[in-house]
């Protein structure tokens, strides 16, 4: 099943993840901090936590990534 899945595309691997989600019938808002928290920190390890960078590679300024982090409370970052 993993190789499987690996082979589908990023649309297709959402939608089996959300599936799931709405299955357990978790909160829009709880899945989406969640997946911004996730999504920073995985980026903050991607860029050695270069906010400067990070922020570029995410499409968004360093005030507004280091606030996000910051209310998300990410303490490596």
């Amino acid at each position: 099943m993993e190789k499987e899945f690996e082979k589908l595309n990023i649309h297709q691997k959402l939608e089996i993840i959300i599936d799931e989600m709405v299955e357990k019938e978790l909160r829009l808002k709880d899945v989406l901090k969640e997946f911004e928290k996730i999504y920073i920190e995985i980026a903050g390890k991607k860029y050695n936590r270069n906010m400067t960078r990070m922020a570029k590679a995410l499409g968004v300024h360093r005030n507004t990534l280091r606030n996000r982090a910051k209310t998300l409370k990410i303490k490596k970052i």
